[in-house]
């Protein structure tokens, strides 16, 4: 994948799916969700008018047409996130773990899970132990951004270089600014102005020196270009920087590599190994970098709770490699259940993920509103235990976004997106660290 810079020629407009009537603004100058950016370049991919491309079936839940019209579906990414371009070392940010604050410079863990039974609780099944802070609450409020330094110190991971060891803080207004503006309503049909019909919006408008972040990568099985590679995204920012239109109002930004980075991708390194041990179990804590949307699936209530853990038991259900269709594919060992499970978590407030589809004439003919989802926020906390060291090992390997550091270029490669839906947009990366129990456990 390749770490891209987006810089917006004007302010931005990211709404959600409450109303712009009245007083109501829209909360247009929201921090845009991944989906937003992946739609940005599905659609530049489709105006750039690219030829030669594999092409899918239409249809869902296994119920496909003989029809291939879909385009350009090998296309993955992840973020955005906010990126600093001061200087020659870019340093990209990250949402906060919900368990730590910045304090005098550096990150603090100030919540652990309670590991005592609870008695009479209102836990949702099948947490175990709640989340307490470990200090006491105050009216200060914690920097929302960190920087790959502070998260790597945080975990415990294991540093790159000094440019990313640099433990830096920042706040929405060190980098952004919200403006405010009043419009009038137009009919889609004729393009004229409705009477009595007006709005406010609210728009968001980086400072100097800050871009969007995002990493990208599309692989196309029949496509080459002159170079011969099979890369839609080189082709569509040749010769090396180009434009596309992102979020609501069609606002432009350029597209550039991140030059400053060239062997990796700009994100927090995960544990590995080396977990705290608590009464013979091995302590493994997973922390999203970006949302993740499980939905109700069956008996399982989704939401807060990943569709890959029981939700009576808390028992993970990962399986340490293939799965059995894909081990009969590749023709190799099937993988095995991992011995974890869930006993705390720490989550914030939802996010409502919704959009706009126009209308197709194949699986959505008459267009109009997507379902609306609720996503976990990034920077939630789930908190694992662990039969023994292998068991540890195995869960990180399957919940950090690279993966296995015994992999070559597992800093370069996003291997694991663990939301069930809109993983390939960039839901679901998190990383692995080790926790503890509160000191009055």
């Amino acid at each position: 994948m390749k770490p891209l810079l987006l810089h917006p020629t004007d302010v931005l407009f990211f709404r959600d799916g409450r109303p712009m009537s009245g007083s109501l603004s829209g909360h247009g100058a929201a921090w845009p969700l991944p989906h937003v950016i992946s739609h940005a370049f599905h659609a530049a991919l489709h105006r750039a008018d690219v030829e030669n491309v594999h092409t899918h079936r239409v249809g869902r839940s296994g119920k496909y047409g003989d029809v291939r019209e879909r385009k350009f579906g090998s296309l993955t990414t992840a973020g955005p996130f906010p990126v600093c371009t001061h200087g020659r070392a870019h340093t990209w940010f990250f949402p906060r773990p919900l368990d730590a604050i910045d304090r005098d410079g550096a990150p603090c863990i100030v919540s652990q899970p309670l590991m005592r039974s609870p008695g009479t609780s209102s836990l949702p099944s099948p947490l175990q132990y709640p989340v307490a802070a470990t200090v006491p609450p105050d009216k200060s409020e914690p920097c929302r951004w960190w920087s790959e330094g502070a998260w790597n110190a945080c975990l415990g991971s294991p540093q790159r270089d000094d440019a990313a060891a640099r433990p830096l803080f920042k706040k929405d207004t060190d980098f952004a600014a919200t403006e405010h503006n009043c419009g009038i309503a137009l009919d889609a049909a004729t393009g004229s102005v409705i009477d009595g019909m007006f709005y406010s919006a609210s728009y968001l408008r980086l400072k100097n020196g800050w871009r969007l972040g995002i990493t990208a990568n599309a692989p196309d099985k029949t496509f080459r270009n002159a170079d011969g590679s099979d890369d839609l995204i080189t082709t569509l920012l040749d010769p090396g920087s180009g434009s596309i239109l992102v979020g609501g109002q069609q606002r432009i930004c350029s597209v550039t590599m991140d030059d400053s980075i060239t062997d990796r991708l700009p994100l927090p390194l995960g544990r590995s190994a080396g977990f705290e041990v608590c009464e013979g179990r091995h302590l493994v804590k997973w922390v999203l970098l970006t949302p993740a949307l499980f939905p109700r699936i069956g008996a399982h209530p989704g939401g807060w709770l990943p569709s890959w853990i029981d939700g009576e038991t808390g028992a993970v259900q990962l399986l340490d490699g293939p799965g059995k269709n894909a081990a009969r594919r590749h023709k190799v060992a099937e993988g095995k259940p991992i011995d974890a499970r869930l006993v705390a978590a720490l989550t914030g407030k939802s996010i409502p993920v919704t959009g706009w589809a126009l209308p197709n004439g194949s699986d959505r003919p008459e267009g109009g509103a997507k379902s609306t989802h609720l996503a976990v926020p990034a920077g939630s906390v789930y908190y694992f235990e662990c039969a023994d060291e292998s068991a540890a090992i195995k869960l990180a390997t399957a919940l950090n976004w690279h993966g296995s550091p015994v992999i070559s270029n597992f800093e370069s490669q996003i291997s694991n997106r663990r939301s069930t839906l809109m993983g390939e947009k960039g839901f679901g990366l998190g990383v692995c660290g080790t926790w503890s129990s509160h000191p009055t456990s």
